[in-house]
């Protein structure tokens, strides 16, 4: 499977959201990304995107410094090489620190193109199985009321994850869960619970949530282990896995028992696939993380959530969640509470975008 990288296009795109997104963290109103388009010498394109976010609140990266890094730093490290196999980018961008989500943007592009040169579908190059997978999607803080959640469940979604803060009525949460037995019910903390007594989340386990997805900051691997020995709600590990590192850390320390994936703050397929079958070989439970992302991003979970091992529903919802209209066509859809995986060559979208879209290379 030789390619030539012969280019690759950078195009900075902005959205309004349809409602807010809030979370203990930030509220989003809009979300910028940039598109990766890799073409090889003949003709064939791959797609990815960064997701980071305009402003430094989840990750120290923002849209703009990774624009920088991937127009300064990794493009010139790819275009005009040769490629065997995509790990070898994995291998190229070595000698850079840091900068994940600009690598997972570029790396995810070559990793499509590099299906669709074997001729198969990127679920199926990376070893997916499933021919579809269960849909997932997120509540913010402002709409935890019955109806918000009465109209996921009503649109077939398997899985719903509520954010919560140290200050919510947790019994509020306890009766939309009891409401809904057939759903499955996430928390989502986003490390809210750092600075309070750590007996305050010993009070949820009441709550009946399946998981409790990152209740302290990213570095605090010993009050994870507190809690995940502590309390029947399994503790979920989210900001805190950025690396193979640390996701041996997370079961060396018995920080969680389950693991949420996002390839852009891991870095790309490559570390990503080693962290799967690393952390399946070990029984942790896995599942795919949203970044309130665009189409290109979701095809790429789409792939990811279809290799055995990463079984909990994720962040997978349908184009029209976030967006009037998606940058893919055919747009994501969820039937029957779930999502097909592509079976066409690479990602199986294309990308649309709109003439004021700013390409920057």
């Amino acid at each position: 499977m030789a390619m030539t990288i012969q280019h690759v296009r950078l195009e900075r795109i902005k959205r309004p959201l349809k409602r807010p997104f809030i979370t203990s963290l930030q509220e989003v109103t809009e979300r910028e990304s940039i598109i990766v388009t890799v073409q090889d010498s003949e003709g064939r394109s791959g797609y990815g995107e960064c997701v980071a976010f305009s402003t430094p609140w989840y990750t120290e990266e923002t849209i703009t410094s990774c624009q920088f890094v991937l127009e300064h730093v990794l493009i010139p490290l790819v275009e005009g090489k040769q490629l065997n196999e995509p790990r070898q980018v994995a291998d190229w961008f070595g000698a850079v620190k840091g900068n994940r989500m600009a690598k997972a943007a570029l790396e995810s592009a070559i990793w499509d193109l590099a299906a669709k040169c074997a001729g198969k579908s990127l679920a199926e190059f990376v070893g997916g199985t499933k021919d579809t997978v269960a849909a997932g999607t997120v509540v913010a803080v402002a709409h935890t009321e019955a109806a918000a959640v009465d109209e996921a469940a009503n649109a077939g979604y398997r899985r719903i994850k509520v954010k919560i803060r140290p200050s919510d009525e947790m019994n509020v949460f306890k009766q939309i869960i009891s409401t809904y037995p057939e759903v499955l019910f996430f928390a989502d903390a986003n490390g809210a619970f750092e600075h309070e007594p750590f007996e305050r989340l010993l009070e949820w386990d009441e709550a009946g949530f399946y998981l409790i997805e990152q209740p302290f900051s990213e570095e605090s691997w010993e009050l994870h282990r507190r809690a995940s020995a502590q309390m029947q709600t399994k503790i979920c590990l989210d900001e805190s896995l950025r690396s193979f590192e640390d996701a041996k850390r997370m079961v060396r320390e018995a920080a969680g028992t389950v693991a949420v994936l996002k390839m852009g703050r891991l870095g790309g397929w490559a570390e990503t696939l080693r962290i799967v079958d690393y952390l399946k070989a070990h029984g942790v439970q896995m599942w795919v993380g949203g970044m309130i992302e665009f189409g290109v991003s979701k095809a790429h979970n789409l792939a990811l959530a279809s290799i055995a091992g990463v079984d909990l529903p994720g962040d997978l919802t349908a184009s029209n969640h976030y967006w009037e209209a998606d940058i893919i066509e055919p747009e994501i859809s969820v039937r029957g509470g779930e999502v097909t995986v592509s079976n066409t060559l690479g990602i199986g979208y294309n990308v649309v975008l709109e003439e004021e879209d700013e390409q920057c290379s």
